[in-house]
């Protein structure tokens, strides 16, 4: 198969250059565009994004804290800054997400997670979450292969007439001793090359009051340790104009250093200090080329390679209720991809894509295997388009080959094919109203550390199945002569199926588990997402933004069990948000909701497992000025307002009311 990948990359190049050869059409290549508002977009698939003014309006400052406002997502959440986050989209799990950056995913094979904790927003001109795929077929194999995505766009240069150079500056410092400088400078190189350089230091003791319940006691006010965080972020970027085309390349390094605050132990409060530290280094160079040969064809390229570094240390000498543990992983990534999309009639095109990934995972763990992955990934997908009614279909082949230092432990080859179709229909020539569906199956490959970690892992593990059903409708409407002048709003039904589930299992003892397929989930669903924009006056203007979500997700994997067919944990039935940001002239004012309703934390939907719900009011006020002709902005957040104490994580408290403030200057 790895034969068949490379002859597929081939044959991709041999028809770009026929193309080239054989079609002298001069196709004009548009700029891409990002839309600085926040909408709900009417794609063929479901989406939602965050970008522009919105973005920079919202009380967030990772992407994480972003994603919290989509419907359909649930964000875990180990408490404060230095906590891990990850997101999870429709109950499917975390590892069915691919998240995305300028493109390219970010891959992690050792565990199939990514800390959306660690990518700022300074530098973030989008955010946008698709359920399925994205809706345009002119994409890497990558892009076909998960249940959801996260797509995070970074800024383009773009410069007045006359200016070669643009510098931002910014400083956040707030609570917790938090203090946040960043700066980028971009520069335009000549007509068709720009450059940019953005990087960001982040430091917070991350020490938080909270107070909670004693368990079958008094209620009590501790202060969470160890939430230390020390990180610097920089990148690097080239963003080049060709005829009929474009390219970009990018380097990016993060490093950073970290307490993880643990557990809180209700029945012995203060007890146990959590000494626990995480120390990474997260490097990756990435690249990536588009040109219209023709107007019948247009190639994408893709390149990437990542080399992660992370060392982890628990010392039971500082904290006895943890176990010694000084581990260190390093993992490297090779990845290429070739995209070609032929259009064979203005309403038809077809793309053929082909990717190749080269994994390898290094440990100092006992009788460790050192396992490298290869991973061919062949698509082919077709759109059509006949103004009121849109069409698409792909085949997604995916076929993964591991090798072992130690003869014999290697998983067996795997090979799948996955298809999904997309539909849409505008019933109404006159009205902006859609009616969508899709269905699409695909699945996930066990991570390095299921199969091979140390005592727990599992070769024998199949993958893990997903099958999506979704069928929705998007509505908008520009109206005059009232205040309210334009309203959107999409409504998604779903119906999910998780197969095979890869869930942790006790061996013999209790000290030694396993990974084993027997999980079987189903997931109903129904996301609501409604944005408006109102105008009460000529300089006063209000957006707001609704999104609710409804979840019924339950394991059917033991029929036996006496709690066969209950919720499964930490998804809550009803949860939602608000968004509403008025400004008059120079000044914005931001306030945001977000509410999680009671959950369980256990597949036993018992009273001792209850979880009750939170929820939390942010508010932030900007005003932006001109000084000495340079551009001003300054805000104030105050996060949490009513210092809700709430926990997304049983025992992993969050922070009460906090405060930030902000200066950007733009020179």
């Amino acid at each position: 198969m790895l034969k068949c990948t490379t002859v597929l990359l081939l044959v991709c190049h041999a028809c770009s250059a026929l193309a080239q050869q054989t079609d002298s059409v001069k196709v004009t290549s548009l700029d891409s565009v990002v839309v600085a508002r926040d909408r709900v977009n009417k794609e063929i698939i479901p989406v939602q994004s965050l970008s522009g003014t919105a973005l920079n309006n919202l009380s967030a400052h990772s992407v994480a804290d972003a994603i919290r406002y989509f419907a359909g997502v649930q964000i875990k959440d180990y408490g404060g800054v230095g906590g891990l986050k990850t997101v999870n989209i429709r109950s499917l799990g975390t590892q069915h997400v691919g998240v995305f950056y300028d493109g390219i995913e970010l891959g992690n094979a050792q565990n199939g997670t990514i800390d959306l904790g660690r990518f700022s927003l300074d530098n973030m001109t989008a955010i946008t979450l698709y359920n399925g795929q994205r809706s345009a077929i002119f994409q890497s194999a990558k892009d076909f292969a998960s249940a959801g995505s996260v797509y995070m766009t970074t800024r383009i240069p773009e410069f007045t007439p006359g200016k070669n150079d643009n510098v931002k500056g910014t400083i956040k410092g707030g609570s917790f001793g938090t203090i946040n400088p960043s700066v980028l400078w971009e520069h335009k190189l000549n007509d068709r090359i720009k450059s940019s350089v953005n990087a960001e230091y982040v430091y917070t003791t991350g020490r938080y009051k909270f107070s909670y319940s004693k368990k079958d006691g008094y209620d009590t006010t501790e202060s969470r340790k160890n939430g230390k965080v020390e990180s610097m972020r920089l990148e690097g970027g080239l963003f080049g104009k060709i005829t009929n085309g474009e390219w970009k390349a990018k380097v990016y390094y993060y490093t950073s250093a970290r307490g993880y605050p643990g557990a809180v132990v209700r029945e012995e409060p203060g007890k146990f200090t959590h000494q626990d530290k995480q120390w990474d280094n997260n490097f990756f160079l990435q690249s990536s080329f588009r040109k219209n040969y023709s107007s019948h064809y247009s190639l994408q390229l893709n390149g990437k390679y990542a080399n992660d570094y992370l060392h982890y240390l628990s010392d039971p000498r500082l904290d006895v209720s943890t176990m010694y543990v000084n581990n260190h992983y390093k993992q490297q990534e090779v990845y290429f991809s070739s995209a070609n999309l032929f259009t064979i009639l203005p309403y038809w095109s077809i793309n053929v894509a082909g990717d190749f990934i080269y994994n390898t995972l290094k440990a100092d763990l006992y009788d460790f295997v050192y396992p490298r992955r290869y991973t061919g990934l062949g698509a082919v997908a077709t759109s059509f388009d006949w103004q009121r009614v849109k069409l698409q279909a792909s085949l997604l082949g995916t076929y993964v080959h591991e090798t072992t230092v130690t003869a014999g432990s290697a998983a067996s080859d795997k090979n799948e094919y996955t298809p999904s179709v997309i539909f849409s229909y505008k019933p109404f020539a006159n009205k902006d109203l859609n009616v969508r569906a899709f269905y699409k199956r695909i699945f996930r490959m066990p991570t390095l550390n299921d199969l091979y970690y140390t005592f727990i892992g599992n070769k024998l593990l199949d993958p893990e199945y997903t099958t999506q059903y979704d069928v929705g409708v998007t509505y908008a409407c520009n109206l005059t002569n009232t205040a309210l002048k334009r309203i959107e709003m999409q409504v998604d039904g779903y119906y999910n199926q998780v197969k095979n589930k890869i869930v942790a299992m006790p061996t013999s003892n209790q000290f030694r588990w396993t990974m084993v397929n027997l999980g079987y989930v189903k997931i109903k669903g129904l996301d609501v997402a409604v944005q408006t924009n109102w105008q009460l006056k000529k300089e006063t203007n209000i957006n707001a933004r609704l999104s609710y979500t409804y979840q019924k997700a339950q394991d059917f994997t033991d029929v036996s069990s006496d709690y066969y067919g209950g919720q499964i944990p930490y998804t809550p039935w009803h949860s939602g948000s608000v968004i509403i940001n008025p400004t008059y002239k120079s000044y914005s004012l931001n306030y945001s909701f977000i509410y999680t309703g009671y959950r369980y934390t256990a597949v036993a939907n018992i009273p001792e497992n209850y979880f009750r719900p939170w929820y939390t009011h942010d508010l932030s006020f900007s005003k932006e000025m001109l000084l000495h002709k340079h551009q001003f902005r300054f805000t104030a957040e105050v996060n949490n307002v009513l210092n809700q104490q709430y926990e997304v994580v049983l025992s992993y408290p969050m922070p009460g009311t906090n405060v930030k403030f902000i200066c950007t200057v733009t020179l």
